[in-house]
């Protein structure tokens, strides 16, 4: 009998370890997931394009740029976003400060040194010198830079997740071809919950 009491001791015991357990689990607020976006360099890209035709998508950045840190813990890692880059774009990460030399379409694109930093050529060219960061720029299968925002050849400042997914998804979809981002945004079907009409294009 003394055996039996303690048996059901510790199966009660048991049940409320894991009751509690629960209760606990149920009121701690789960972290969002996140996904890895598969970066590549320019160079990559441009390879793989060889064997593989896919539009580019290029993040011009700076190490001491704040905001494109930002976009690193915030908008990258978001699944939605992560699955279009990964899926429909090669995504290139580029240092607009970087010293080593690319070399594309036969011509050497160097870093020029001024006061105490420098900026990349590739740089300078795919931004058309309008050197602010973050910046993004989209590139079509054959390597012609798409613009997305009226008066500008690439996509510049920080965006949101919710927000950048329109124009991932407005270039990916090929919708760039016959509409103007204002217009995408009207027939836009967001996969998030939140409200999307956040300024795009307003820049």
């Amino acid at each position: 009998m003394q055996i039996e009491n303690c048996m059901r001791r510790s199966l009660l015991l048991l049940v409320s370890v894991a009751c509690i357990s629960a209760t606990l689990n149920a009121q701690t607020p789960k972290s969002p997931a996140t996904t890895t976006v598969k970066w590549m360099t320019f160079e990559q890209a441009v390879e793989k394009s060889k064997t593989e035709k896919r539009k580019i998508f290029i993040d011009v950045f700076t190490e001491w740029c704040g905001w494109c840190k930002v976009m690193d813990k915030n908008t990258f890692p978001d699944p939605e976003v992560a699955k279009l880059l990964n899926e429909k774009f090669y995504p290139v990460k580029f240092d607009a400060e970087q010293t080593e030399d690319v070399v594309f379409r036969g011509t050497t694109f160097k870093f020029i040194p001024y006061g105490n930093k420098g900026t990349h050529q590739l740089a300078a060219a795919l931004l058309n010198n309008q050197l602010s960061y973050p910046n993004f720029v989209f590139m079509d299968e054959e390597f012609r830079i798409i613009p997305i925002i009226q008066g500008y050849t690439s996509l510049p400042g920080y965006r949101k997740p919710e927000e950048f997914h329109i124009f991932l998804s407005f270039v990916s979809g090929d919708f760039y071809q016959k509409l103007n981002i204002q217009d995408y945004q009207k027939q836009y079907k967001s996969p998030y919950n939140t409200s999307t009409q956040t300024g795009a294009g307003n820049n």
